[in-house]
C-alpha cells in the first residue's frame, strides 16, 4: 500500500478551490465536490480545519457513546448508490474489547460498525442556506465517508461544545496519511467451486449471520454464491421490481428492515415506509424518521434470497451494482427468535423470477 500525505500548501489551495466551487454551485454536496476536485472527501474536510472543521481523536470506544449526549440526531450511512438516513438517539452502544467491532442497537438508530477500517473523524459547523449545520463525520483510510451524524433543531445543542472540547485532537493535523485501497482478489471460476458442498452448507444454516462464513469457506463472492446456490435458495429478479416492492410494502403497510452499508458500517431501519417518491432515476423514502435515496441506475442485479435459520426460512431481496457490491437489502421486520412475517413473505414471493 502506498502512503499519501496532503501538503499544507496544497490543502490551502484546495480550500480556496472548494469555496469557488461552492459559490458557483451552492447545493453541491461535499462528496461530489471532492470528486470534481480529484481528492477524497476527507481531504476536502481537512482543508477546512481552523475555519469550520475540528479534528477529533478517533477514540471510538469513548466517542460513540458520547454521541448520545447530543440527543435527537440524524445518522447517515451510504454507499455509491444508496443513502440511508435515520433519526433518533445513540443508545445501547457497544465496542468490543479489541476495538474492531461496534454496535448501536437502539429502537431507532441501529448500526453494525466495523471499526478496524475507521480512521479520521471531524466535527463540522458550517453555515448553509438553512442555517448552521453541525455534524460529526467519520472517514476510512482511503478518505471515504463511513458514517455521519447530523444535529437537528431538536438536538441537545448545549452538549456540542463540551463534546468537541473533550475529544478535540491536540494537534490539528491536516495530514491524513491516506492509504490506497487493496486490490480485490478476482473471484475464482465456477468450476473450482464445490457447488454441492456450497448448497449443503447453505441448506444447513441455522443463523443468517453465519452466511458470510459460508462464502469465505467456499471462496465465493456474494453474487456468485447466489448464482450457484440453486433456485430453491436464490432467484434473479428484474431490477425494476425493487421500487415496486417498496411501493407495495407501503400500500400494504408491511413493516420492513432496510439495510444499507459500506465496507465499514451498516445502518438498518425497521418499520413501515409510507411517503415514496420518484425524483428522476432516484427512488426515495421521505418519511419523518427515515429517508432512503436509491439511485436505481446503480442496481444491475436483484435477487430473492432464502436462508434457513432456527426461526425458519428468512427471505430477503438483495440488490447489487455492476462490481458485485451490495447496494441495499430488504427483509421483513422481525426480532431474533421470531419467525418471518407472513405478509412480508407473501410480498417478497409475489414477483416472478427471471428465466435463466
Amino acid at each position: 500500500m502506498s502512503t499519501h500525505v496532503q501538503p499544507v500548501a496544497t490543502t490551502n489551495d484546495l480550500y480556496l478551490a472548494w469555496q469557488v466551487l461552492r459559490s458557483e454551485q451552492p447545493r453541491l454536496r461535499a462528496r461530489d465536490a471532492a470528486e470534481r476536485l480529484a481528492v477524497s472527501e476527507a481531504e476536502l474536510v481537512a482543508s477546512c480545519l481552523g475555519v469550520d472543521a475540528v479534528r477529533l481523536q478517533p477514540d471510538w470506544a469513548q466517542l460513540l457513546p458520547a454521541l448520545g449526549e447530543l440527543g435527537y440526531v440524524m445518522a447517515l450511512t451510504r454507499n455509491e448508490h444508496c443513502v440511508h438516513e435515520r433519526k433518533g438517539y445513540y443508545r445501547e452502544v457497544t465496542v468490543t474489547g479489541n476495538g474492531q467491532m461496534g454496535l448501536v442497537v437502539s429502537a431507532d438508530i441501529d448500526l453494525r460498525l466495523f471499526l478496524g477500517g475507521w480512521s479520521s473523524v471531524f466535527a463540522i459547523e458550517e453555515q448553509t442556506a438553512k442555517g448552521t449545520q453541525r455534524s460529526i463525520q467519520v472517514f476510512d483510510r482511503q478518505g471515504t465517508a463511513v458514517h455521519k451524524v447530523f444535529l437537528s433543531e431538536d438536538s441537545r445543542l448545549s452538549a456540542w461544545v463540551p463534546l468537541l472540547e473533550r475529544f478535540r485532537m491536540e494537534h490539528q493535523r491536516v495530514e491524513l496519511d491516506l492509504l490506497s485501497l487493496s486490490q480485490v482478489q478476482p473471484a475464482q471460476v465456477d468450476t473450482l467451486v464445490d457447488v454441492n458442498a456450497l448448497r449443503v452448507g447453505w441448506s444447513t444454516l441455522k443463523d443468517t449471520h453465519h452466511f458470510f462464513a459460508l462464502l469465505k469457506k467456499h471462496g465465493t463472492t456474494r453474487t456468485q454464491a447466489r448464482r450457484l446456490a440453486g433456485r430453491e435458495w436464490a432467484e434473479p429478479l428484474d431490477v425494476r421490481e425493487l421500487p415496486k416492492l417498496l411501493e407495495q410494502a407501503g400500500v400494504r403497510e408491511v413493516p420492513i428492515m432496510v439495510f444499507v452499508g459500506n465496507r465499514h458500517c451498516i445502518q438498518i431501519h425497521s418499520g413501515p415506509v409510507r411517503n415514496l417518491r420518484w425524483m428522476d432515476s432516484w427512488f426515495n423514502v421521505l418519511d419523518p424518521e427515515f429517508n432512503l435515496h436509491l439511485q436505481t441506475t446503480g442496481v444491475t442485479e436483484l435477487w430473492r434470497v432464502r436462508k434457513p435459520s432456527s426461526d425458519g426460512v428468512i427471505t430477503s431481496w438483495e440488490a447489487f451494482d455492476t462490481h458485485g457490491e451490495l447496494v441495499v437489502q430488504l427483509f421483513g421486520a422481525r426480532k431474533p427468535g421470531i419467525p418471518e412475517r407472513e405478509d412480508w413473505r407473501t410480498l417478497a414471493e409475489s414477483a416472478a423470477a427471471l428465466e435463466c
